[in-house]
């Protein structure tokens, strides 16, 4: 076969790189295939970088390995005496830290998802070009460098606890928090819990219920926020077959269900003023009806709350009862974003770890390294333990590697900052969207779906808002929403109710 352009080696391109990257000693690499031209050609593109040893059989190559020390091997997958991914399983139980690249002729192979599978580091196809063969040789020993560093949190849990992880964390605002539970959970007080998304709220909940003496009845939970007016009442409350179309039966709501247990509301701030008035009389009196009932009810039920929004704003704006916030504000557990308690972060990725190499099956993760847990506690976490949780599976399940490093984090974590979202663009365009998503997937983003979900919305409410010529009260009509819940929006998204509605 002749010779691809992309194989041509000059000495210029060989020397393109400093020696004085890697430290002393040089690296070494071990090239295990039968072409002499690929030996020859790996040979003089890498030693610039590295040692280079070559074997010609995979029995060579093994023999080499187990006499050298290598922090690489180039394994092709079509061997003379063995299969390549057999190769790759020896070399495996030799020292599972050994990055393997593996080449192929055809990278898109079967094969080549097979060994990607297995846990390769990474394939190159054939033929060999220069640039990408040696940028994909430095990273791996790169990696191989990093993962011989102790890892400063490790993937295995030691603790002994097998509480969830509303409890891991030692700073004063979570102290704090356990404090509360403690003095509250057996009272039969209203609970309003307060803090941004992601942060546990329906934990804390959680955990007021199990430390109550209610803890023998029934736990419901309700994210009002999760479904329209009608449906909400219809819920909580319950029907009469009939009250309204598609009614074709009796239904027994929340509060019924819950006679003698914990019912928790999440999102309450996204209430309709008419659910509102309901569950203030059930606040007050425990009695109730069903929806196009006339027959009242009563129920022994402990009511917890939670929001993330400004209630206190929303009373002063008519949008929210005030004596419906003091009812269910009987006592107010404040949650401490993560940006305020990063000294808690190394636990809570200890144990999102150890919970994601058990389900993954990665019993060769080891851990983070220094340098990734140094990243994970400068990031300002927008997303809270929701996003740390899901930046870790994300990472574990991604990992080939025994240590996990920076170049295994997304890049917003890289970046030491959030990634830009719809939120931070000036223009909104309903057609972007998928341009968007693509985006994220490429920059592997662990958030997607939050982010196009806001993208979405920011667009539907400025679309609105220029229809309505920047009127509040008939966007909030037309988009089924509370004036509060736009003007939350409206300051969120930073949208600038001018004449021709402008997003900032």
């Amino acid at each position: 076969m002749p010779a691809s352009s992309s194989n041509t080696v000059s000495d210029t391109s060989s020397q393109s790189k400093p020696l004085s990257k890697w430290s002393k000693p040089m690296p070494s690499i071990l090239v295990i295939d039968d072409d002499r031209t690929i030996l020859a050609l790996a040979e003089k593109t890498l030693s610039a970088i590295a040692d280079v040893e070559t074997a010609a059989t995979a029995s060579e190559g093994l023999a080499k390995l187990r006499r050298g020390s290598f922090d690489t091997v180039l394994l092709d997958i079509q061997l003379p005496d063995q299969n390549g991914l057999a190769v790759y399983c020896e070399i495996r139980e030799f020292d599972r830290r050994i990055p393997v690249v593996f080449m192929t002729i055809e990278a898109a192979s079967s094969t080549a998802i097979e060994a990607m599978q297995l846990g390769a580091f990474d394939y190159i196809g054939k033929p060999l070009s220069v640039e990408p063969l040696r940028d994909l040789i430095e990273k791996a020993i790169e990696q191989r460098q990093i993962s011989s560093v102790p890892v400063a949190i490790s993937a295995d849990d030691t603790s002994t606890n097998d509480s969830s992880e509303l409890f891991i964390g030692r700073s004063p605002a979570m102290l704090d928090v356990f404090k509360a539970i403690g003095k509250v959970s057996k009272q039969d007080v209203p609970i309003l819990i307060r803090g941004e998304s992601g942060t546990g709220k329906e934990l804390v909940a959680r955990a007021l219920y199990q430390y109550s003496h209610r803890s023998e009845e029934v736990f419901l939970a309700v994210n009002c926020a999760a479904l329209p007016d009608n449906l909400l009442e219809s819920e909580l409350f319950g029907h009469e077959k009939g009250s309204f179309t598609g009614a074709e039966s009796r239904r027994i709501g929340k509060f019924e269900q819950c006679n003698g247990g914990t019912l928790f509301l999440d999102e309450i701030g996204d209430m309709a003023p008419s659910v509102q008035a309901k569950v203030l009389r059930v606040l007050q009196e425990q009695r109730f009806e069903r929806v196009g009932g006339n027959k009242e009810l009563t129920t022994d039920c402990r009511i917890i709350a939670a929001t993330n929004r400004p209630l206190e704003e929303m009373v002063k704006d008519g949008d929210y009862r005030e004596d419906l916030l003091y009812r269910l504000n009987g006592v107010t557990i404040e949650l401490p974003p993560l940006r305020e308690r990063l000294s808690d972060v190394p636990a809570l990725i200890q144990f999102f770890m150890s919970q994601a190499k058990k389900e993954f099956n990665k019993p060769d993760l080891e851990g983070l390294s220094p340098e990734a847990v140094k990243l994970f506690s400068e990031y300002h976490w927008p997303g809270n333990v929701r996003q740390l949780r899901a930046v870790i599976r994300r990472c574990v399940l991604d990992s080939v590697m025994p240590v996990i490093t920076p170049d295994g984090l997304p890049i917003e974590i890289t970046k030491r900052g959030a990634a830009p979202t719809a939120t931070n663009q000036e223009t909104v365009d309903g057609a972007a969207l998928p341009q968007l998503v693509k985006r994220l997937l490429a920059e592997k983003s662990t958030d997607v779906y939050a982010q196009s979900m806001q993208y979405m919305e920011k667009y539907v409410i400025t679309e609105v808002l220029k229809s309505t010529d920047g009127n509040q009260s008939q966007a909030a009509e037309i988009l089924g929403i509370t004036r509060g819940k736009l003007r939350d929006r409206i300051s969120t998204y930073n949208i600038s109710l001018t004449s021709n509605v402008q997003v900032g």
